[in-house]
């Protein structure tokens, strides 16, 4: 079986990849669309993260058995294409939870005392200590928008520095811990967070579930964190309700398109932390997307 790796994988999970008998691993990372749908016939197996796009011509071009996702998005994979050309589609979903989860606290933190501002105040030979006055994020009620395996990793990480979690979920899990306030509807979630952080996947069909509606149910003052995927907040919304102070300051890991083009957005004063994409940009998070790679790979053969 030939196996082609799309995008840049761990060291580890590349030489694992190998020394699985009776695969062949060729790697063509950075690949255009043209150059792609020339290169993919004749393998069984593709290994993608989010930069490399598996649509319907891609698919139909391809010999595919088998994609892997490394990550937990599945929006870069035609999904009805692959399902109707009989190709299994499987991802890492539980690589990368914890790291995901540790940016929005992070961004949360950093939002709560204006670090980024005062670092760039320090650096500049300024000593402003009046203007950066912050807040304590405990006792304050975070909203957290899908409750799978990352909005329950950062429902425990809140829970432990003394924050009211909240929660909502189109599908909401069996059981979670006693600490997490299951709410009936968005509306509830909107109007008693003090912060929301986004956890759900980007559904075409569906598209931002954070739009002007939604802001105007916030909280006046309320602190956005988006570490899921950029479609499911809309950013001409997200900006009007930043200029207009609805929504007090943002922090954003993933954008409509990315790279992003944005400029009145990565310029927008009260957007006080920018990442690209990086949520699942630890060491950690990599080797244990390799690791579930290679297991695929193994039960698959």
């Amino acid at each position: 079986m030939r196996l082609l790796i799309c995008d840049p994988v761990s060291e580890s999970c590349e030489k694992g990849l190998k020394e699985i008998p009776g695969i062949e691993v060729i790697t063509k990372t950075g690949m255009t669309p043209d150059e792609l749908i020339k290169e993919i016939p004749g393998y069984d197996i593709a290994v993608v993260r989010s930069a490399t796009k598996m649509r319907a011509n891609i698919l139909e071009a391809s010999d595919l058995k088998l994609v892997i996702r490394g990550g937990v998005g599945l929006d870069n994979i035609d999904l009805v294409k692959a399902k109707e050309l009989g190709i299994t589609v499987r991802n890492t979903p539980t690589a990368s939870s914890a790291s995901v989860a540790e940016l929005a606290m992070a961004m949360m933190f950093t939002i709560a005392r204006n670090l980024y501002n005062s670092t760039v105040s320090m650096k500049a030979g300024k000593w402003e200590k009046k203007r950066f006055k912050g807040f304590e994020l405990g006792g304050k009620t975070l909203g957290i928008i899908g409750i799978g395996r990352i909005g329950q990793e950062l429902a425990r990480m809140a829970n432990g520095i003394g924050m009211k979690v909240i929660a909502f979920d189109v599908k909401p899990p069996a059981s979670v811990e006693d600490y997490i306030n299951m709410v009936g509807n968005i509306d509830e979630l909107l109007a008693q967070a003090d912060f929301i952080s986004l956890h759900v996947p980007f559904i075409k069909s569906v598209g931002a579930i954070i739009s002007d509606d939604q802001f105007s149910k916030m909280k006046d003052g309320v602190c956005l964190v988006n570490c899921s995927r950029g479609g499911v907040v809309d950013e001409k919304a997200l900006l009007k309700a930043l200029n207009s102070g609805k929504v007090k300051a943002a922090g954003i890991d993933v954008y409509e398109k990315e790279p992003t083009d944005n400029t009145e957005l990565l310029e927008n004063e009260n957007v006080l932390v920018l990442s690209p994409h990086v949520g699942a940009q630890t060491a950690e998070a990599q080797n244990r997307v390799g690791e579930e790679i290679i297991n695929i790979v193994k039960d698959f053969k």
